[in-house]
């Protein structure tokens, strides 16, 4: 009676090719959670994401060994597969980039993988090095509070022109009962170090009442 035999898993592949196209996908989709750690700005970066796209490249890379050229097989797992539902919203843009990159690497084209991992996660460092594509001048989102009656066109003109770029009111709400009046603009600043001096100038014709800016809320998830 024949022990079992490494030779062969079935008559497509062998037990070797399956651990060389795990441990390969791992390799590649460890190292893309590393270059998206590091490239990563902002606040809603999370360990579990990072452990999806290792996970999410080794099992296209055995999806991918379980279809091999058989259009039958494909078309029976995408059914299966569009059963599947997320809840969870993807938050950034960028990362259903890398979701994609994790998948493209669970080929058995191990030349191609390592090629083309090392090229683009090169494209992402040098893009995120050198803050390419960033505006020159970021938006921010200031939020006042002053007593309602107030005419709010003209009480912040001065400070606006002053130590802004640009000013466009986004809402006004009544707060508090209608006893305050609650302005929200988007701005951009002419210089970031003179933010204390703008919001001192903002309080003063405002009673000292609340007065809120998000400076990087382009980055930051709100």
């Amino acid at each position: 009676m024949e022990i079992f035999s490494i030779q062969d898993l079935t008559s497509e592949f062998s037990v070797l090719e399956v651990v060389i196209v795990l441990v390969l996908s791992c390799a590649l989709s460890m190292f893309i959670g590393w270059i998206y750690k590091t490239t990563h700005r902002g606040t809603s970066y999370t360990q579990s994401f990072v452990f999806t796209l290792v996970l999410n490249g080794m099992i296209v890379a055995l999806v991918m060994l379980i279809v091999g050229s058989s259009i039958a097989r494909a078309f029976s797992l995408v059914g299966a597969l569009s059963i599947i539902r997320f809840r969870n919203a993807v938050k950034e843009p960028r990362d259903v980039g890398f979701i994609f990159f994790t998948m493209a690497v669970g080929t058995r084209f191990y030349l191609l993988a390592v090629i083309a991992t090392t090229v683009i996660s090169l494209v992402i460092l040098l893009m995120t090095r050198f803050n390419l594509f960033a505006r020159e001048m970021s938006s921010q989102i200031l939020r006042i509070q002053f007593p309602n009656g107030e005419p709010f066109d003209v009480l912040f003109e001065k400070a606006f022109l002053k130590y802004t770029n640009a000013s466009e009111l986004i809402s006004v709400d009544s707060v508090n009962n209608g006893l305050l009046t609650d302005l929200t603009y988007s701005i951009g600043m002419k210089k970031s170090n003179q933010i204390p001096d703008f919001l001192n100038e903002i309080r003063n014709p405002n009673g000292n009442n609340k007065v809120t800016l998000v400076a990087g809320y382009n980055v930051t998830d709100l």
